[in-house]
């Protein structure tokens, strides 16, 4: 085992232990990680020792928070090939993740966003610890909520994900489990016991089971009614319409936070969680990589990125720059197909 790699491996046992090891960066993403973590997947699926395998994050801020956003905008800034090879990688790893025959198990402990999600939520198992913070906040920087999110998003409990989608809220462990993003919450303190069990045999379900605890009440619960009452509307617009409407902190907090978003990724988000509750995951992978091959060639990833990470001002300039500028012909344009180009699977 290379301690100084990106993805480290570890066979222990009945178990195959995959550490993403980039601390300092969070365990963001890079294609090397998403190629590399696939092909041990594939090595591991035909391996009879490795009954269940894990997935981690190194260090104590988080399990993985993304992918590396910095190296996606200078690619696709310079005009090479990197940006849009590391979104086909990443996809193939989610669906791989997705289809795999063994059980697969995230230990999620502070950020899970964006690539991270996709690393833990298309598993079998995702095992919240105390200080999992979940959050999709793609159209905060132009993008949309890809990983598979026009999948899981749409199959949280009633209207919760496209809440998720055009707001970017971010959810503490309780609000992650309630919304199916999580499937258990066991301390960190025991998760080597956790690790050493499965290793041994045991099974997957009852050893996390015999670890589980319940969570409090959370602020989905208590505002379930209320979202789905008004995410279900027929467009951003009126769903901004109807929050404008509700007149309570919440809905006017999260109307504040999509008219901050990118109009266009917005109205693209939209149309891609009601069309992906239609379709089955890999429909929406192919989806999601034709969608993300109009975002390198556009403009609003680039401003997002720039005003979030680059310069850090804050304040993007959105082309179009509100929601009646973006019609439904440029959105039906993120979506076309793409011939030879398609996501093949």
């Amino acid at each position: 085992m290379n301690e100084g790699a990106e993805v480290l491996f570890e066979k222990r046992g009945a178990l195959g232990l995959i550490t993403l090891n980039r601390p300092k960066a969070l365990n963001a993403l890079t294609q090397g990680m998403c190629v590399t973590i696939r092909a041990q997947l594939n090595t591991w699926a035909n391996d009879e020792e490795i009954k269940v395998v894990v997935v981690r994050g190194a260090g104590d801020r988080a399990f993985c928070a993304g992918g590396d956003i910095r190296a996606l905008y200078e690619s696709g800034k310079a005009g090479t090939p990197y940006a849009l090879d590391f979104y086909r990688d990443e996809y193939l790893l989610d669906a791989a993740i997705k289809h795999y025959p063994k059980p697969y198990v995230a230990l999620i402990h502070g950020i899970d966003m964006g690539g991270g999600v996709g690393v833990s939520v298309n598993g079998s198992h995702r095992v919240a610890g105390e200080t999992m913070l979940f959050a999709m906040p793609e159209t905060g920087i132009g993008l949309f909520p890809d990983v598979g999110g026009s999948y899981f998003l749409p199959r949280c409990p009633g209207e919760i994900g496209m809440y998720l989608a055009l707001t970017g809220a971010r959810l503490k462990t309780a609000e992650a489990i309630y919304a199916g993003i999580a499937t258990h919450f066991v301390p960190a303190t025991k998760w080597d016991d956790l690790l050493s069990t499965l290793s041994n045999g045991a099974p997957v379900r009852s050893s996390i089971s015999g670890l589980n605890e319940t969570v409090p009440e959370t602020f989905l619960v208590r505002h379930h009614e209320a979202i789905d009452r008004i995410f279900a509307n027929n467009s951003v617009e009126e769903i901004l319409a109807a929050l404008d409407a509700e007149y309570e902190d919440w809905a006017q907090d999260a109307a504040k936070t999509i008219r901050a978003k990118s109009p266009t990724s917005l109205k693209i988000a939209f149309r891609q969680l009601r069309e992906g509750k239609k379709l089955e995951f890999d429909d929406c992978m192919r989806m999601e990589y034709r969608m993300v091959n109009r975002i390198v060639a556009g403009h609003d990833f680039y401003e997002g990125v720039r005003a979030t990470i680059i310069d850090k001002d804050g304040a993007p300039n959105w082309k179009p720059a509100d929601l009646a500028g973006v019609s439904e012909k440029d959105v039906a344009a993120y979506f076309a197909p793409l011939g030879e180009k398609e996501l093949q699977l």
